[in-house]
Formats: structure tokens, C-alpha cells, sequence
């Protein structure tokens, strides 16, 4: 069987598909990963194949003075989401060639259902968070202001998700169909049911983010998709770890982050008394000065790192809260945008940490979250929650797959 993996995304998107194609890989299946041309040289270092797709997204995560950034005017959106549309059509059709099965992980996958069809392939949807799907039981998550109106607060959960669609279909459908049209295929009236179908996938572990059945989706919970990492620290991080009591480590992955938040992260360690571990990641987060109680990182292995600190400050993507709901150390999630609010809520309604308010940390707000969080009682409650996070989630979707496209060629 060979299988194309697709999305659109940063990191913390493309990671789950590299677990599920290492999965795919060991059991003896084809794989091959359409995602923006970031990631060409890491998954090339895996050895697989790689299509990409799209610009390039790391600019997106350039450092800002401020929150305030001048809305998207009414062409650029145009033009891009024709650019965006023709584009994935493009590159996706000739990286679906000779393919059984296209999953596409996360939802602004605008070709991969149509292409699916054209080649007459199975094809399945795989959300990262419970709160993507369209549910009775909570809202659409937010969106940036020019995308989505402010909510008054008044309208039912059902009437949001209306919404929602309204809003899919008026920014896509034209460009979609525009494209199924010269494919030879029908018009979409639903854009988001279209992509996610109505049994969409849900990578995500059942203790952290649980579903709730909604009346007109079938999902398939598998747990998350994350790779068991095997790399070892680097000398230099040993050597830190070693040399006093457990830091605290911040990261916030492929998000934006405002240039003086690295003050704030070191204010926020000592205020607390304990040193600091600062992951540069996409937005460049650098150290402002060169005591000994602080160490800037760049790429390492997590799971390991995250068993050996005292508590870990990050975004709230999907990846680093499982990966350190799985270590077992307290978390504060400093949520931004999407689904990291969802992750901040359960962090916090599982005891195992405390979410920060939106918008940028300070020193004093991450004083007050570290010291809140780095208690015996959060830590102990951590250590419990992780007996039960799951670490087979690709493994069982893998099976799981490869047990669905047999099926479908038996005709059954």
C-alpha cells in the first residue's frame, strides 16, 4: 500500500504525520509527505519522501512589537486563497499518482478530498484537537478578528457552528469548484464537510482531550500521533541539567512571540528561584543576558528533556501538551490563537497546570502562573495524569488503516 500524507501547517501540523509515517514505514507500507517546503530537509533526514507544497510558513512566526497587525485587505485574501487553492490542486495531484489512500491532517486541506475522488481513492481527515469538529457541545474555535466577526455571546453552540460553514464556503467554494469543474468532478455546496467528512479522524489522546459523540459525526479516536524520540541530550544541556535542581522550561514552538518576552521568561524563572531552559524555536526567542542559571536551546529531544524539568511554559499546541502530559511535569499554557485555548482549559481542568490568560506574558503573569504551578500537589496530580496519557496513538492508526483500505479492495 502507499499512502500520501498531507497538510498545511508549521511543526507542531506536520509532526503527527512523520509519527504516522515511521508507523506506516515499520509495517512494511509505502508513505510519502506533502506539507510546505520547511520541513524538506527534516523529513529527508528520515528517509521519506517528500513532496512540497505551498510557500514556505516559518515567516509567519517572526518576532512582532505588538499584537497589533493591520488586517488582510479584501484582494490580498482573494488573490491568496486562489494562489492557495491552485497551488495544493497542483502539487497534490501529482504526489496522490500511484497512492491507496491520502490522509490529510488538519483542516486547510482544499484539493486533497478532490483529488481522492478524481482517482476514485479512499481518502480520511485527521484533526489534531475535539474542538475543530463541529459539535452541539462546545463552539468553533476562535479565529483572527478579520476572519470572524465578534461573537456577542448570545448564539447556541449549533448556530455558531452554522456559521462556521457560512464562512468556509464563502472564503473557498468558488476556488475549490473552480478546479473540480476543470477535473470533471461536481461542485461542493458544504466546503467543511467536505474536508472533514462525515467520520473524520481525531488524533488526539482520549484522558487529555476527550470527545463527546456529536449527532452527525461518526469520529475515530486514535490517540495522538507522536514519534517516540530515542536522541540523546546534548552535552551541553546534560552538563545544565546536572549542575543544580530542576529548570523551567519555555518554548512556544512555531508561534509568534513579542520581542521582549525573553526578558519576561528569565524575570519569571529567578522571581520563582529557579533557572531557565529557553527553546529559540521559529520566532528566534533569545536570552537577555549570559548568567549561568539560563541556557538557550534550539531542535532537542523533548520527552527526554521534559522528564527532567520542573515545569514547562509553552503555547498550547497539541504536540508539546501531550508530550508533556506524557512526562508527567506541570505545564502553564500561554494560548495565542485556535486550539490553544482548548489545550490551556483541560491543563487546567485536569490539574496538571495552569493556563495563562491570552495575549502576551509578562514577568509578573508568569511569576504568578510558575508559582501557582510548581507545587507539589500540581506535580503530583501530573504524575498520575500521565499513567494514563497514551503512547501507541499512530500505531493504532496505522493498523487501523491499512486494516481499512484491505477491506476496501476486498469490497467490503
Amino acid at each position: 500500500m502507499r499512502v500520501l500524507l498531507s497538510t498545511i501547517g508549521s511543526r507542531g501540523d506536520v509532526q503527527p504525520l512523520v509519527a504516522l509515517a515511521l508507523q506506516l514505514r515499520e509495517l512494511g507500507q509505502e508513505v510519502r509527505i506533502c506539507a510546505p517546503p520547511d520541513f524538506r530537509e527534516w523529513i529527508a533526514t528520515l528517509g521519506i519522501p517528500f513532496v512540497p507544497v505551498g510557500p514556505e510558513v516559518r515567516q509567519t512566526a517572526a518576532p512582532r512589537a505588538s499584537a497589533a497587525q493591520a488586517p488582510p485587505t479584501p484582494e490580498y485574501l482573494r488573490q491568496l486563497m486562489e494562489d492557495t487553492v491552485a497551488g495544493q490542486f497542483e502539487a497534490i495531484t501529482a504526489a496522490a499518482r500511484g497512492c491507496d489512500l491520502l490522509v490529510a491532517g488538519m483542516a486547510l486541506q482544499f484539493a486533497l478530498h478532490s483529488v481522492a475522488e478524481q482517482m476514485g481513492i479512499p481518502y480520511v481527515y485527521a484533526a489534531w484537537c475535539p474542538i475543530t469538529l463541529p459539535s452541539q457541545h462546545h463552539a468553533p474555535p476562535p479565529l483572527p478578528s478579520w476572519a470572524q466577526p465578534p461573537r456577542d455571546g448570545t448564539a447556541d453552540n449549533r448556530t455558531l457552528w452554522i456559521q462556521d460553514a457560512k464562512r468556509w464556503n464563502d472564503l473557498w467554494a468558488a476556488a475549490i469548484n473552480s478546479h473540480r469543474a476543470a477535473a470533471g468532478l461536481a461542485p461542493v455546496s458544504d466546503v467543511r464537510s467536505h474536508i472533514l467528512t462525515n467520520r473524520p479522524w481525531l488524533a488526539a489522546d482520549p484522558t487529555l482531550a476527550p470527545w463527546t459523540e456529536a449527532a452527525d459525526l461518526d469520529v475515530v479516536q486514535t490517540g495522538a500521533w507522536i514519534r517516540s524520540d530515542q536522541r540523546p541530550l546534548s552535552l551541553e544541556l546534560e552538563t545544565f541539567l546536572d549542575a543544580g535542581e530542576p529548570p523551567v522550561y519555555f518554548g512556544f514552538g512555531s508561534m509568534r512571540a513579542p520581542q521582549d518576552v525573553g526578558q519576561a521568561v528569565i524575570q519569571a524563572s529567578r522571581a520563582v528561584g529557579r533557572r531557565a531552559i529557553v527553546s529559540g524555536g521559529w520566532s528566534g526567542l533569545t536570552l537577555p543576558d549570559n548568567e549561568p542559571d539560563c541556557l538557550s536551546i534550539g531542535e532537542a529531544n523533548l520527552q527526554a528533556l521534559f522528564r527532567r524539568v520542573a515545569a514547562v511554559v509553552h503555547h498550547g499546541g497539541a504536540g508539546t501538551t501531550t508530550a508533556a502530559a506524557q512526562a508527567g511535569v506541570p505545564q502553564v499554557v500561554v494560548p495565542q490563537m485556535y486550539d490553544q485555548h482548548y489545550w490551556a482549559k483541560r491543563v487546567h481542568q485536569l490539574g496538571i497546570g495552569t493556563a495563562h490568560a491570552p495575549g502576551a506574558p509578562t514577568a509578573d503573569s508568569l511569576t504568578e502562573a510558575l508559582s501557582r504551578t510548581i507545587q507539589p500537589d500540581v506535580a503530583s496530580r501530573a504524575r498520575a495524569v500521565a499513567a494514563s496519557v497514551r503512547t501507541d496513538g499512530a500505531e493504532i492508526a496505522a493498523r487501523r488503516l491499512i486494516g481499512e483500505v484491505s477491506r476496501t479492495a476486498l469490497g467490503n
